[in-house]
Parts: structure tokens; C-alpha cells; sequence
């Protein structure tokens, strides 16, 4: 019996936000050229599915997509800006087990300014209260962490932590995905700085997802440092991206994008073995990005689980007595930045942000 894989589906990439760390709005899809039904019947048989865009929920026949989704997946999630609140319920009443993640990247200022969506804040945060109200347990929201928003991250924990719901993290990225090459953190220190002030409120917590949740944010401060990520990447191998146009890709993390295939035109046998598939998961072996997103650290959290599991031991239990448990400085590179043995350019050479030839980020 073949394994199960876990899988993301970008149902669109149009989208009414306009985030400052996204362009991907500027290359919209076309309704007519999107994912249809007969391509997600195709799919294989998956233990996760994230659904995303661009903004999901600007497609009327989602509730279709999930439907047929969950005769293939065990668990799904959708990420959205939160923005159609009657859509959002309207698919969850039908769908109560369904997983949301509502983008916020900030609080009401900062979060509007960032996604460019007029209220943007205020009608994310109205949608988890009321799925809330529905008494959806698999809720949350997720928040892109940059300069102009790391002083907001903790606060925004706490609340989540208070509503009771999920809290996800990532950093800036480029990549095709993104439509996007210059985004790079510039007071490194700073952000890190909140980073660990969050790993240590997750440490503080009872639940081991939140050790483990820790352990993914001590590794944030490793990418942000343009630093070897800490796990294997094995996208491709275990996990897809499929997007709009039908097209099969390792991730969403590439320079360029990287095709295994076209389920439009093949079975998920032929393309999934072929050998575009093959020389591709080629490519992934000697990829140098070192990305650290969620939908290729959590799969290779679990499958090498005794490395956080050891790094959650050694942070919750041994240092039990401590009362901050975790410092950004057990990171070599981060004390070689603050002793002036590594400079900002040279880790601004490292990052995947394309630097013109004076080391200034491209305009």
C-alpha cells in the first residue's frame, strides 16, 4: 500500500490583498484556467491537506473542493486573510472538523498597513470570534514576521493564547510563490530578540505542541541569520505542491518554479514516477535556499522527530529551574553577529534576497 503524502493545493492565486512582502497579486490566475474538480479527483490519498491562494475564499465552488478533498484526506486546512466571513462560515457549518488559519500580521495599524486591506485587521478577528462561537476547535492565525512587525509578536501569541486557538509563524521568504526577490531582515537582533522572547512564553506553557512550536520558532532565528536550515528538506519526496494550472511542484520556496508535472494531463502514477519528477527531486537534494516554512519543517519534524525531541528535552526539562529558558545566543551565529566576527552584508549575501552590486536589496 503506498504511503500517504502530504499535500498543499493552491486553488487560485488571485487575491484582494495586497500584502507588502507578496506580489502575487500582480500575477493573478485566470477563473476559467484554475484547478478544476476533475484534476482534485486525481490527487492521491494524503494525512494533510493545506488549501491556499492567493485568497481561497475568492473561489464561489470551494466548498465543492473541500468536499471532494475529504474523500482523500484525513486532515484539512485553509489559509485565508479572513476577509469573507460569511464564506468562511457558511463552509465551516458544513465542515465543522475543517482546520482555519487567518493571516495576521499584527495589531490593527501595523496588520492593515502590512496586507493593505482597508479593515483588514478587524474582519480577520471578527471571523475567529465567531467560528469560536461555532465552536470550532481547529482555529487559529498565522503571522508573517518582518522589521516592521516583530515588536507585535508576543502580544499577538498572548491573544491567540487567550482565545484559545493555534498560533503559526513564519519570516519573510522569495520565491516564484511569492512573485517576490528583495525581502530581507535588516535589524536581525531585533527580530531574533522577539523570537526568543516567544519561544520562551511557548517553553512556559503545559502543551508539548507548543515545546515543539518552540523549537520551530528557535529555528526561524537560524533562517533569519541565513544559517543551514536545522532538519533535511524532503519536499518532493513525501510532500507536493500542486497550484492552479494543475502543475505538481516540490514547494513554494524555489527561485524558479520547478515542475514534476501536469495532473491535468496524467495520472498521479505517471507523474508522480516519471522522470521530470525524478530530476527535479535531484534539484531538491542540492537546493541551498534553506527555507523554514511550516509546510516543509512540519513533515520533517516528524520524521525527525528525536532532533526537536532532544532540543525540547534539554530546553523544558533541563533547564527547569531557569526561569528564561532559552537564549538566541546558543546560536553561534548569533553571537559571532553581536562580536563582529560575521557583518550584516555578509549575512545579507547568504539570504535569498537578490542584492545589486553594491549590496543593496534590488528595487
Amino acid at each position: 500500500m503506498p504511503k500517504k503524502l502530504n499535500g498543499t493545493v493552491i486553488v487560485t492565486y488571485r487575491c484582494n490583498a495586497r500584502c507588502t512582502m507578496c506580489n502575487r497579486y500582480k500575477e493573478p490566475s485566470r477563473p476559467e484556467d484554475e484547478i478544476s474538480l476533475e484534476t482534485i479527483r486525481k490527487l492521491p490519498e494524503m494525512y494533510f491537506t493545506n488549501i491556499t491562494g492567493g485568497e481561497p475564499f475568492i473561489r464561489e465552488d470551494l466548498k465543492d473542493i473541500v468536499r471532494e478533498l475529504y474523500k482523500k484526506s484525513e486532515r484539512i486546512v485553509i489559509s485565508t486573510n479572513g476577509f469573507f466571513t460569511d464564506r468562511i462560515i457558511d463552509l465551516c457549518r458544513e465542515f465543522p472538523q475543517i482546520g482555519i488559519r487567518i493571516s495576521i500580521e499584527g495589531l490593527e495599524e501595523t496588520n492593515n498597513t502590512i496586507r493593505g486591506l482597508e479593515d483588514g485587521y478587524n474582519r480577520g478577528y471578527t471571523t475567529l470570534k465567531k467560528l469560536r462561537e461555532m465552536g470550532m476547535t481547529d482555529v487559529g492565525f498565522g503571522m508573517t514576521v518582518q522589521d516592521c512587525n516583530a515588536q507585535d509578536l508576543v502580544p499577538l501569541y498572548k491573544l491567540s493564547d487567550e482565545m484559545g486557538m493555534e498560533f503559526a509563524t513564519a519570516s519573510l521568504h522569495n520565491s516564484f510563490y511569492f512573485v517576490e526577490s528583495k525581502n530581507i531582515i535588516h535589524d536581525r537582533p531585533m527580530v531574533a530578540g522577539h523570537f526568543e522572547d516567544l519561544v520562551n512564553e511557548l517553553l512556559k506553557s503545559n502543551s508539548p505542541k507548543k515545546w515543539f512550536r518552540a523549537y520551530f520558532n528557535h529555528g526561524l532565528i537560524n533562517y533569519i541569520y541565513s544559517q543551514k536550515r536545522l532538519l533535511p528538506c524532503d519536499m518532493s519526496f513525501d510532500t507536493f505542491f500542486i497550484d492552479p494550472f494543475g502543475d505538481v511542484m516540490p514547494c513554494n520556496g524555489t527561485k524558479n518554479k520547478e515542475v514534476m508535472g501536469n495532473l491535468n494531463a496524467q495520472t498521479w502514477e505517471e507523474l508522480w514516477n516519471s522522470p521530470q519528477a525524478e530530476a527535479v527531486r535531484k534539484k531538491v537534494r542540492c537546493c541551498d535556499r534553506n527555507c523554514w516554512m511550516i509546510g516543509s519543517v512540519s513533515p520533517a519534524m516528524h520524521k525527525y522527530i528525536w532532533n526537536p525531541g532532544w532540543w525540547v528535552v534539554r530546553h523544558k526539562f533541563l533547564n527547569f529551574f531557569k526561569e528564561k529558558k532559552y537564549s538566541m545566543y546558543e546560536n553561534r551565529i548569533v553571537r559571532d553577529y553581536r562580536d563582529g566576527k560575521v557583518s550584516k552584508e555578509e549575512l545579507d549575501r547568504r539570504s535569498t534576497c537578490e542584492l545589486d552590486e553594491n549590496g543593496r536589496t534590488q528595487a
